[in-house]
C-alpha cells in the first residue's frame, strides 16, 4: 500500500520525507542545546510548539491519505472518505491541543480569548470556517455520496439559459446548474468531475446552501425530446411512425408516450417522453431524434 502511494504521488512523498527529516534533524539539535544551556528554556518552548504544529499536520494529512486508500480497496469510497474526513479533524484538533500545552495556554483559554484580534482573525476566516462548518454538515446529513451523479443549482454561480428555436417561445423552463460525478469531500471544498470531464471544485458552504439533484438514486431517467414536424405531415401517422421506429431501441425500458405540445402557423411540436436506462440524458435523446428525423423523412417522401 505504502508503495503504491509513492508510485502515485512521488513528488508528495519526497516532500513529507523532506520535512520529517527536518523536523528530526532540528529537534535533535535543539535537544542538545537545551542540555548543554546554550539556548534558553522559553525559546525551546516556541521551537518546540511549532515543530509540533508542523509535524501534526504532516501526519494527519499523511495519515487520512493512507486510511482513504485503505478504506477504498475494502468498502465503497463514500466510507473511505466519510473516516478521513473525521481523522482529519480530529488529528488538527489534536495537534492544536498540542501546540497550546507548548505556551501554557489552555484550550479554553484560548477559545475564551477576544478583543480586537479575535474579531479580526474571526472575519478574516469566515469563509474558511464557513466552508469547514459545510464540510460537517455534508459529512453527518450525507445528501449525496462519493461517486453519486449530481446537478448543483446555486444562485452564487449564476448561468445564462440558451434561447433557440423552439425553446425561445416554448412553456417549459430550464434548470440553471453544474453536473457531474462526486469525487472526494474534503474539509473545504467538493470535487466533482463535470460530463465535460473538467475537474470542478465548489466550496461546501455554497453546497449547504443549494438545490442539489441526485441522479444516481435509480437506473432509469426519464428523457423529453421536442421535434417540430410540419404541418402537411399527419401527426396521427407521425405519432405511430415514430412509436414504432422507437421500439427498435434497447435502451427504452417502457412504452414512450407522444404528444403534440405547441402549434406555429406552418409546424407542430411534439413531445416525447421516454424512461431510458442509465444516468445520461445526451446520448437516447440523440438516438430518440434520429429515429424520429427518418421517421418524418420517411412520410415526406411519400407525399
Amino acid at each position: 500500500m505504502i508503495d503504491d502511494m509513492i508510485q502515485k504521488n512521488p513528488g508528495a512523498m519526497r516532500v513529507l520525507a523532506t520535512l520529517a527529516v527536518l523536523i528530526v534533524v532540528f529537534g535533535s539539535v535543539a535537544l542538545a542545546a537545551l542540555r548543554f544551556g546554550l539556548v534558553p528554556v522559553d525559546y525551546l518552548s516556541v521551537f518546540y510548539g511549532f515543530v509540533a504544529l508542523v509535524a501534526g499536520i504532516l501526519i494527519t494529512t499523511f495519515a487520512s491519505k493512507v486510511i482513504y486508500d485503505w478504506m477504498a480497496k475494502f468498502s465503497n469510497q463514500q466510507n473511505a472518505a466519510s473516516l478521513s474526513f473525521i481523522i482529519k479533524i480530529i488529528g488538527y484538533a489534536l495537534t492544536f491541543i498540542i501546540f497550546f500545552s507548548y505556551f501554557k495556554i489552555s484550550v479554553t483559554t484560548a477559545l475564551a480569548a477576544g478583543g480586537f484580534s479575535g474579531l479580526i482573525l474571526g472575519l478574516a476566516s469566515q469563509n474558511v470556517l464557513s466552508n469547514l462548518f459545510g464540510g460537517v454538515m455534508l459529512l453527518s446529513t450525507r445528501p449525496f455520496k462519493v461517486n453519486d451523479r449530481i446537478t448543483i443549482s446555486t444562485w452564487q454561480y449564476g448561468l445564462d439559459a440558451p434561447a433557440y428555436p423552439p425553446k425561445f417561445w416554448s412553456n417549459d423552463f430550464i434548470i440553471p446548474g453544474y453536473t457531474g460525478v462526486v469525487k472526494n469531500i474534503s474539509l473545504i471544498y467538493t470535487y466533482l468531475v463535470t460530463d465535460d470531464n473538467v475537474p470542478l471544485r465548489i466550496p461546501n458552504s455554497v453546497l449547504v446552501q443549494a438545490a442539489i439533484f441526485v441522479q444516481s438514486g435509480s437506473d432509469a431517467r426519464l428523457v423529453r425530446t421536442k421535434y417540430e414536424i410540419p404541418k402537411s405531415v399527419d401527426p396521427g401517422d407521425a405519432i405511430k411512425s415514430i412509436k414504432k421506429g422507437l421500439g427498435e431501441l434497447k435502451f427504452i425500458k417502457e412504452a414512450p408516450t407522444i404528444k403534440i405540445l405547441e402549434s406555429t402557423l406552418s409546424t407542430y411540436i411534439i413531445v416525447i417522453d421516454a424512461l431510458c436506462k442509465g444516468q445520461n440524458e445526451e446520448a437516447p435523446r440523440s438516438d430518440i431524434i434520429r429515429v424520429t428525423m427518418k421517421a418524418v423523412n420517411r412520410l415526406m417522401e411519400k407525399k
